[in-house]
C-alpha cells in the first residue's frame, strides 16, 4: 500500500539558491515538498543552466509572485568566445568555431554599445509563445519564426574578468532581458561569435542571493528552521508605500470594497495594524480599490497519494 502524503497551507516566501542543471518547476517542487505546502509558484524561471537566486511562493504570497515579473534582475555569467551554438548557450550543439583575438580594451569599448536602452531579438529557444506553442519547442523540430526585436534596458555591464577566450561580466537590467542574447549579440560585434558558458542570477528587484538557502541545506533542516527561512508574503511589495486601514476600513478592503484614504495615487501595499491584507491601488478621488486580498483562517490538510 502506498503511503500518502498529507498537503498543508504554508504561506511565505522562499529565497531559494537554485542550483545548474535543474529545472525551476523541479526546483520548485522539490521545495514545495519539504514544506509539505498545498499551493507553492515561483516568480519566473531560471534556465536549467543557470543556478542562482529563485524567489519561491507558498500560500497567499503566491498572490503576489507577478509583482516580482517586472522587477530588475542582477547576473553574474560567464561568456566564452569563438564557439557558437544553436541554444545560445552551453547546453546547445556548436554550430561554428572563430579565433579570438581581441583586447581587453576592444571589449570593453564592444561592452559600451550595449549600456542603458537596447533593442534585443529574444532567442528561438525562450519560452515565448508563437500561437500558443513555447519557440523552443519550435527550435527542437528545426522551425526558426521571426522574433520583432524589444526595448530593454542594461542599468549595468561591468567585466569582472577577461582571460583567453572567456570573460566575466556582471548584469543588471530590466525585465525581459535574455543574457543569452546579449552573450550571442556581443559576439557577433567582436567578429568571432560567443555562446552563454555560465549564469547565476543574483539578485531579483531587492531580494539577494546572500539571503538565499540551498535545497541541500533545507534537507537537512528540521521543519522549525525550515519554517524559519520563510520571509513574510510582503517581501515581495516592499517596492510599494504602504497604507494603514483601521479595524473597519481593514474589513471592508477585505470583502472587496473600496475605502476612502489620505494617500499617493497607484498601488500600495495595504495593513491593519502589523497584519498584511492585501495589494490596493489608490484612485484619484482618494478610493483604495481593493486588487489583491490576502486569505483567513488555514484550510485544512489535503492528502494525496505519494509517487
Amino acid at each position: 500500500m502506498t503511503a500518502r502524503k498529507s498537503w498543508r497551507r504554508v504561506d511565505g516566501v522562499l529565497l531559494l539558491d537554485k542550483p545548474g542543471g535543474m529545472t525551476s518547476n523541479a526546483a520548485l517542487q522539490a521545495a514545495r515538498r519539504l514544506y509539505s505546502a498545498a499551493k507553492a509558484g515561483h516568480t519566473g524561471t531560471l534556465d536549467p543552466l543557470a543556478s542562482g537566486l529563485l524567489p519561491l511562493c507558498f500560500g497567499e504570497a503566491t498572490k503576489f509572485s507577478a509583482d516580482l515579473l517586472t522587477a530588475d534582475k542582477s547576473y553574474e555569467c560567464e561568456l566564452v568566445f569563438g564557439v557558437t551554438t544553436d541554444t545560445g548557450d552551453a547546453d546547445g550543439r556548436i554550430l561554428t568555431r572563430s579565433p579570438v583575438g581581441f583586447s581587453t580594451g576592444e571589449l570593453e569599448r564592444a561592452l559600451q554599445a550595449f549600456r542603458g536602452p537596447i533593442r534585443q531579438v529574444p532567442p528561438m529557444y525562450s519560452a515565448l509563445k508563437r500561437a500558443g506553442r513555447p519557440l523552443h519547442e519550435l527550435a527542437r523540430q528545426g522551425i526558426e519564426v521571426e522574433r520583432p526585436p524589444r526595448e530593454v534596458s542594461i542599468h549595468e555591464l561591468r567585466l569582472r574578468d577577461f582571460c583567453g577566450d572567456r570573460c566575466r561580466l556582471l548584469v543588471r537590467c530590466s525585465k525581459g532581458t535574455y543574457v543569452r542574447s546579449l552573450a550571442m549579440d556581443l559576439g557577433a560585434v567582436l567578429g568571432c561569435g560567443a555562446h552563454l558558458g555560465a549564469l547565476r542570477r543574483l539578485a531579483v528587484g531587492p531580494l539577494q542571493i546572500a539571503d538565499a538557502v540551498s535545497l541541500d541545506a533545507l534537507s537537512a533542516m528540521s521543519a522549525d528552521e525550515r519554517r524559519a527561512c520563510l520571509l513574510p508574503a510582503d517581501a515581495l511589495l516592499q517596492s510599494l508605500p504602504p497604507v494603514q486601514l483601521d479595524e473597519v476600513g481593514g474589513e471592508r478592503f477585505l470583502h472587496g470594497n473600496c475605502v476612502g484614504v489620505r494617500a499617493a495615487l497607484g498601488r500600495c501595499r495595504v495593513y491593519s495594524g502589523s497584519r498584511l491584507l492585501g495589494l490596493g491601488e489608490v484612485d484619484a478621488a482618494g478610493s483604495l480599490q481593493p486588487r489583491r486580498v490576502v486569505g483567513g483562517l488555514p484550510e485544512p490538510a489535503l492528502p494525496e497519494v505519494s509517487r
